[in-house]
């Protein structure tokens, strides 16, 4: 037996005695649709990115921008409102169980973020190191640049996410207190920034539904845990609403089609996201909680409950280097004259070469997910040293610090077009020193040290 299939089989006799372990009442869905999710975005992405040779060099093609049809596909690949909607499950069950347990938020605030920070710090010191060697070797930096920010942009979501995270213990209150009328609530906050921003020209005001629109989101996961979608048929429902509610804003409305960004078009869906996106996640919660049970019963298999615990155990890894994979692919593609980038993106031939491309990302992938994904799945145990109990401005400037640093990296990169080391270094920086600010990570475990 070679060590590649000892090693494999080690992975899933791991994932096999966690499966083993869940406990009876483990909602076994959550964790399907948590690996659905993330895997959708993966797959998303390296369907969407049309790379093409002209002229000796790489053009970074949009499939979305090349094929207008395919716009409609984005209705089920655009699947982060079901990653809100289980965060706003898993969130509300841990809050609650840590307030039954007399449990501190400095407890629950750090170890749901260092569980969502820790696999990213390896993947920005590599790509800084990309940057910085890049640069001093003579690499165009917006060569450099250009990689370092398709590779990166996977962060963009995290700092959204862990904002929602950190608003767990206020946003609970207020779904205890008023139900779904906190969602209602935010959903006319959605409507009113988007009347203000694309009626009105109120500049700037549309960054407010990153808040709005995906808060309101995960407060549906709340609901969904405490039962409001128990019923296939009111599940199916609120499915119905959401589709019908979104063929009308774009239909009647100003929104495009694409629940992502296309290249030259005016409004993006996603950044910042709109009501269009909104209500695709209102349609996307109430046809899965439908399937719900039915996909319960699916998923007492063992060997299916196998593979999503062996998913999950990984998932953040998966998200956060599968752009590093297209990307080595891309370069060693290059490197061997253009081989396989000649053909014209959305073409039949281009259509046809998607499997063998994919199974390349695939390739590339898989020794990266086996190097990063011990990041993810390291855990505090009962010897390890107790969460700090920080004060609440430092948990707030930690928080910003690595909100601030991993939203720039998706933003303009940390590749910088001037300088002597071609790096961004404070952006590089301020997640390193939030996670430090916030009691853990490397920043913090070499203070400890050297006190």
């Amino acid at each position: 037996m070679n060590e590649v299939s000892s090693g494999k089989r080690t992975l899933w006799s791991r994932a096999a005695d966690m499966a083993a372990k869940a406990p009876p009442e483990r909602n076994r869905y959550v964790d399907f649709l948590r690996a659905f999710s993330i895997l959708a975005v993966v797959i998303g992405h390296w369907l969407v990115a049309a790379p093409y040779m002209k002229d000796g060099a790489v053009q970074g093609g949009h499939l979305l921008g090349i094929l207008p049809w395919s716009q409609w596909l984005t209705w089920g690949f655009q699947v982060m409102p079901l990653f809100f909607l289980v965060g706003g499950f898993s969130n509300g069950m841990s809050w609650a169980a840590n307030r039954r347990s007399n449990g501190s938020y400095s407890d629950w605030f750090v170890n749901r973020i260092q569980r969502l920070i820790n696999p990213v710090l390896p993947l920005f010191l590599i790509w800084t190191l990309f940057a910085l060697f890049g640069t001093v070797l003579g690499v165009e930096r917006r060569v450099v640049a250009l990689a370092a920010q398709l590779a990166l942009i996977p962060v963009w979501f995290l700092s959204v996410y862990l904002i929602v995270s950190a608003l767990v213990p206020y946003t609970h209150r207020v779904w205890k207190r008023y139900g779904l009328a906190s969602f209602w609530m935010l959903v006319a906050g959605a409507i009113l920034v988007d009347l203000l921003s694309i009626r009105f020209g109120v500049p700037h005001i549309n960054f407010a539904n990153f808040a709005f629109v995906w808060l309101a989101v995960h407060q549906l996961g709340y609901a969904w845990g405490d039962g409001h979608f128990a019923s296939p048929a009111k599940a199916a429902l609120w499915g119905a609403g959401g589709l019908i509610a979104l063929g009308l804003l774009v239909g009647l409305g100003p929104y495009p089609v694409a629940m992502i960004g296309v290249p030259g078009s005016d409004l993006s869906n996603s950044m910042p996201p709109t009501l269009a996106l909104l209500a695709l996640g209102i349609a996307q919660t109430g046809i899965a909680l439908a399937l719900e049970p039915a996909a319960r019963r699916m998923l007492e298999s063992a060997r299916l409950w196998t593979g999503v615990v062996l998913v999950n155990g990984m998932i953040m890894t998966i998200y956060l280097w599968h752009l590093t994979a297209f990307v080595l692919v891309l370069v060693i593609a290059w490197l061997m004259g253009g081989v396989g980038l000649n053909v014209a993106p959305g073409s039949g031939a281009w259509w046809m070469a998607r499997p063998l491309w994919f199974g390349l990302y695939l390739i590339a992938l898989t020794p990266l997910i086996m190097l990063f994904a011990g990041f993810e799945q390291a855990r505090r145990t009962e010897k390890d040293r107790p969460a700090p109990q920080i004060p609440t401005w430092r948990r707030l400037i930690a928080l910003l610090l690595i909100c601030i640093g991993l939203a720039a990296t998706a933003a303009i990169s940390i590749a910088s077009p001037m300088g002597v080391t071609g790096v961004r270094l404070w952006v590089v920086a301020l997640p390193f020193i939030g996670t430090a600010l916030a009691g853990f990570g490397p920043a913090y475990d070499l203070s400890q040290r050297l006190r």
